[in-house]
């Protein structure tokens, strides 16, 4: 198991969202100069949305040789290609439309109208995890840079919900999710496994509504009832939140607010 969770607490959300893209380009920018290139797992919601559209209006983002990033996620809506709701579709939005990528190194998780059901797109998504893993990676998933993952309200993270079979998956890589407890319930997510398998996780929770989900996760809960408990890097878990998300937190538990 990693260290223990680091915290940041920042003022608002807008600060914290402005904040975390900093921090995410100097961490790409530093992988690029010391292995060649980076990769990143996005996260979706408003959080994950609320990062790429700070990191889009950043100066400091040309500091990125986006050609040499690879791009992952860390769970998707079971949908069609295009539609709204899906995570890959509000990245392309946020940022991924506007900044020169390499097509071939996104790696959006596959749509519903495919001739595919959700379980198979899982296991594709896996294979295709498996074939960009390296020796030096030891597993069946590369070492992600930076794996980011909002906290929703009841504790989960990617699409891993609490008591739900994906949560307690220990084997396998990216699982198909059915009956998931908000909608749309047929989802594709990560697993615990995977998730560690990155030098660092970032946990992203801002609002009022996020306070619970901290206070619990970070509190020593079971991540089978906690999934975000279970979420944690190689070398670093991070904690970014704003006041309000932190505001159940036991005050030595987080330095003094960033200003």
């Amino acid at each position: 198991m990693s260290a223990a969770p680091q915290l940041v607490v920042h003022r608002d959300k807008e600060l914290m969202a402005q904040a975390a893209a900093a921090r995410l380009i100097t961490k790409i920018v530093d992988a690029q100069a010391a292995r060649g290139s980076a990769s990143v797992v996005l996260t979706g919601g408003r959080n994950g949305n609320g990062l790429l559209a700070a990191l889009s209006s950043s100066p400091a983002k040309d500091a990125i040789d986006w050609s040499r990033l690879d791009l992952w996620w860390g769970d998707e809506r079971f949908l069609p290609d295009g539609d709204p709701e899906r995570n890959y579709t509000q990245a392309k939005e946020a940022l991924l439309d506007s900044v020169p990528l390499n097509p071939a190194r996104v790696h959006p998780m596959p749509a519903s109208d495919g001739a595919y059901e959700v379980d198979a797109a899982a296991e594709m998504y896996a294979a295709e995890l498996t074939a960009a893993a390296g020796p030096e990676d030891h597993g069946p998933v590369p070492t992600f840079d930076v794996l980011m993952l909002g906290v929703g309200p009841d504790t989960h993270v990617a699409s891993l919900f609490p008591e739900l079979p994906a949560v307690r998956e220990t084997e396998r890589s990216v699982v198909g999710v059915h009956g998931a407890p908000k909608p749309p319930p047929v989802r594709i997510t990560l697993t615990l496994p995977a998730i560690r398998s990155a030098r660092e996780v970032w946990l992203l929770a801002a609002g009022e509504d996020k306070a619970n989900a901290a206070a619990i996760a970070l509190s020593g809960a079971g991540e089978v009832q906690a999934p975000a408990a279970g979420a944690y890097g190689r070398a670093r878990t991070l904690w970014l939140l704003d006041a309000a998300a932190a505001s159940q937190l036991p005050r030595d538990l987080y330095p003094p607010a960033s200003p």
